[in-house]
């Protein structure tokens, strides 16, 4: 008997005598690692709550572009470079807007976690080949595969999607469209924390664009983007995770039984049966430097920005990036997939880099980190500014 399991329409199939079941194989067949139409449903019913939204007030939109000239006139003042791409006027989006294009920039990212974690079948006969519910089983998980990561990729954007600012909520890089700002949320923020909201839309406009500077170096946005895809490419599956959780559980009350039973398929974890990889545990300390470059950097203009503008917008930062690294459930398991560990720790990490060079060498001394890829730092540098600047042979201001 050959290795391969029986194709829907065998004589072989498991669903031979079950028409429905081949007729759903039938359907899913030749799709690719993740159902993006479902992927697409479930953001935005997850974003949206089931509700419709309001386009966004023209005024809103109005006040976002002159609010935007002057971020991006102080950005480029700040760094002493100019930046075409912060003359691009800022998109203001519904959370399904959002949901959208967010789903369009990380399709390759997502599509390569996907199938990293379908990949590893078992492909070669085994005991269980001969057992015709064992290889429905199969062909049932195998067929069902992309649909679960449709869902599971749709829920966690969706999730994110009800708490975003703006694009960068999760510091990753981007494709080349407008920067883009959820009003509704940003607004819902100011309210909560009795916060003006013109100051609000100030300061996310500051950190969004500043952000947008430090990932528009092209090295630098590479170089994160191959270390994100890396780690996500390098999971590897756990076939049994499901039916392991299934057979733990036990109980004699139907409707416990049946709580339980939706814990396990809501956890996204068990559905997508990932597992940390020994690469994964080598690649993270290059991930976790480059992150607490890029958020230390931006942080660092942020606040010559924002002082600039808005004079002592402290308490308005303290809230903002508090809300940041204790972004809870929403966030943080996608963070986990991706590899990235934005926490309080990080991000001290990086202002303490940045502040180092800036104390060893003046403003100047950070216009290494816009040659080249060459010029950005180690690891063991990353945590003794003074190694990398004396690699670089950058010397102290006259």
């Amino acid at each position: 008997m050959s290795g391969d399991l029986p194709r829907p329409g065998d004589d072989e199939s498991p669903f031979g005598g079950l028409p429905f079941f081949g007729d759903i194989m039938k359907m899913f067949a030749g799709q690719g690692p993740i159902q993006w139409d479902t992927a697409r449903q479930i953001a935005l019913l997850t974003a949206t709550e089931g509700r419709s939204e309001n386009n966004p007030d023209p005024a809103a939109r109005v006040a976002f572009v002159d609010l935007a000239r002057i971020v991006s006139l102080q950005i480029q003042s700040v760094t002493g470079r100019p930046d075409a791409s912060l003359d691009v006027e800022p998109n203001v989006v519904t959370r399904a807007m959002w949901v959208q294009r967010t789903l369009d920039d990380y399709k390759p990212l997502f599509t390569d976690l996907a199938t990293a974690l379908q990949s590893g079948q078992p492909t070669t006969d085994d005991d269980s080949s001969s057992d015709p519910f064992a290889a429905m089983f199969s062909q049932l998980s195998g067929m069902l595969a992309p649909v679960m990561m449709g869902m599971t990729v749709g829920s966690m954007v969706g999730l994110v999607a009800r708490r975003a600012f703006g694009q960068y909520d999760l510091p990753l890089p981007r494709g080349t469209g407008a920067p883009m700002f959820v009003i509704d949320n940003i607004d819902s923020f100011a309210d909560d924390w009795s916060l003006p909201r013109d100051d609000v839309r100030m300061w996310t406009l500051i950190n969004e664009y500043s952000l947008h500077t430090v990932l528009g170096i092209s090295h630098i946005r590479e170089r994160f983007d191959r270390l994100v895809r890396r780690h996500a490419a390098s999971f590897r599956p756990n076939p049994s995770a499901i039916s392991d959780k299934l057979s733990s559980l036990e109980s004699d009350d139907p409707m416990a039984m049946m709580q339980s039973l939706q814990k396990v398929f809501a956890d996204p974890e068990v559905l997508l049966g990932a597992v940390r990889t020994s690469e994964q545990d080598a690649l993270q300390p290059e991930l976790d430097v480059i992150l607490a470059l890029v958020v230390g950097w931006a942080d660092h203009i942020a606040d010559q920005v924002g002082a600039r503008i808005l004079g002592n917008p402290g308490r308005l930062a303290e809230a903002a990036r508090r809300r940041r690294i204790e972004s809870g459930d929403d966030t943080a398991f996608v963070e986990k997939l991706l590899g990235l560990r934005l926490n309080r720790a990080q991000v001290e990490r990086g202002k303490s880099f940045i502040t180092g060079v800036i104390e060893r060498a003046g403003a100047d001394g950070l216009s290494p980190l816009l040659r080249s890829a060459e010029a950005l730092p180690t690891v063991a540098e990353f945590d003794a500014p003074g190694l990398w600047l004396a690699r670089l042979d950058v010397s102290p201001p006259a």
